[in-house]
């Protein structure tokens, strides 16, 4: 996908599209190298966008594990389901509230890692919050969230929804991001 079709969605879909060009190999890097997938059963990818993080999670994953993929954005999906035919990605055409219904259609109780593009801070606070709780009763115990964003402006929001929040920042990216590390 150019960068222009991500710039007109971007303009098209502000309260879903957050930034004006796909996430950089560093942010997808931070996000991504410091996860352990040896003993994982289902990871979900929210908010994928053009597949950046998906095909850094792919290349981690051992072929047993599924990877759940939730897109909202039609043009985006569109693009994801065409690149991703491996049978252990299920692409989906929907809202991150609602995930549970797809862990269970799937045979799964709990993830054990969400990984996160979604725009939070420009997502209405109600729908927000619904994401929120459903990703915090998604997790196993001790499951984690990864978040970027490029404000510090969710910290305090994820500090009520996880037990522990770690954050890290990389510069290499348009704009500079902030990884958040969640723990349920």
């Amino acid at each position: 996908m150019s960068k222009k079709t991500f710039l007109r969605e971007f303009i098209r879909e502000k309260k879903t599209v957050g930034s004006i060009t796909p996430s950089s190999r560093f942010l997808a890097s931070k996000m991504i190298d410091n996860l352990d997938f040896s003993s994982v059963e289902v990871v979900v990818e929210i908010g994928p966008g053009t597949g950046v993080f998906t095909r850094k999670i792919l290349q981690k994953i051992p072929e047993q594990v599924l990877l759940l993929v939730l897109e909202l954005n039609e043009e985006f999906y569109d693009k994801l389901k065409c690149e991703f035919t491996q049978t252990n990605i299920k692409i989906i055409h929907d809202s991150a509230e609602n995930l549970r219904k797809y862990l269970e259609f799937y045979g799964f109780e709990n993830a054990d890692l969400i990984i996160s593009s979604l725009p939070l801070s420009n997502i209405d606070e109600t729908v927000r919050n619904n994401i929120l709780s459903t990703i915090t009763e998604s997790l196993k115990p001790q499951g984690k969230f990864i978040q970027f964003q490029y404000s510090l402006q969710a910290k305090k929001e994820l500090n009520h929804w996880f037990s522990k929040v770690n954050i890290k920042f990389t510069a290499l990216n348009i704009p500079p991001a902030f990884v958040y590390s969640c723990v349920k």
